[in-house]
């Protein structure tokens, strides 16, 4: 075999092994440069916090208060991750928003979609529902004590009553926006009202429905905290509440952070299913 030849089988592979690296090398600038915006947002959070720690603890009068700077929150969290706690005290917040968030779905998908499919139940619970979606979860937790045997399910109700507005507007929105003549072409071909639903609202309404799950999450979120300062003995609002007694404020300040991290990685998941699971993003 001559060099030519050999030159002319081997120039393909390097021509791919080039492309391939090249390509790699695309993807990772183009990583990084997705990358240093959300850094840089991070970056400048972190110095500020530092910063106000140490304005914290070089004062005589609120050095005291010095536990909740960077150093000794992270600290904190690393034992608490360390100790395996940290699980045990998020796992109870967690399963309660989770149960607030499927009853809130359970019940307000249905509802949303009667509110947009009907116009009688729109102008019938229009004045209703705007009245109530006004007062604060809060408001109701007297009534909750009351109603309810266990704590939980006083907090569970809470996270309900927040939750479910989102999901119902957001789905009456959907419903609203569906072309009235695919229902007219739908009711042409014979459809019922249960393939109706099946086949033309739910999946047209994927992506309001996911996105009014966001939007109820952190509202859910919020009020977690503050309804888990009823008489539960555990969770993240009632970590809180402890360190706040116990003037463990660095362990306060850590735990403050496991609810930004977990609240964070929630609207994440409703991110996801919003791109992935919508026929406008399929489409």
């Amino acid at each position: 075999m001559s060099i030519g030849e050999a030159t002319s089988e081997q120039t393909p592979d390097s021509t791919r092994m080039r492309w391939r690296r090249s390509g790699g090398a695309a993807l990772v600038v183009r990583g990084l440069h997705r990358a240093v915006y959300p850094l840089l947002g991070v970056a400048v959070l972190l110095a500020l916090w530092w910063y106000g720690g140490h304005l914290i603890a070089s004062d005589p009068a609120t050095e005291s208060f010095a536990g909740f700077g960077p150093g000794p929150t992270f600290a904190s969290l690393a034992d608490l991750i360390r100790s395996g706690q940290l699980w045990g005290i998020a796992y109870p917040s967690l399963h309660r928003i989770g149960l607030g968030l499927l009853w809130a779905t359970v019940l307000g998908v249905p509802i949303g979609v009667s509110i947009g499919y009907f116009r009688v139940a729109q102008e019938t619970t229009h004045i209703p529902f705007q009245f109530l979606r006004m007062i604060s979860p809060l408001a109701w937790m007297p009534i909750a004590v009351l109603a309810f045997a266990s704590w939980d399910g006083a907090i569970v109700f809470l996270i309900i009553v927040a939750a479910i507005w989102p999901i119902i507007f957001s789905t009456a929105h959907g419903v609203k926006r569906i072309d009235p003549l695919w229902f007219r072409v739908a009711r042409n071909l014979g459809a019922g009202g249960g393939q109706m639903l099946r086949r033309i609202i739910l999946p047209a309404i994927g992506q309001d429905v996911f996105a009014g799950i966001r939007l109820a999450v952190g509202v859910a979120w919020i009020v977690l905290v503050p309804a888990e300062y009823l008489g539960v003995t555990s969770g993240l609002g009632y970590a809180i509440n402890d360190a706040r007694d116990t003037l463990a404020y660095n362990d306060l300040a850590a735990i403050v952070v496991v609810i930004g991290v977990l609240g964070y990685a929630l609207d994440r998941i409703c991110l996801f299913l919003i791109q992935h699971f919508s026929w406008r993003v399929e489409l």
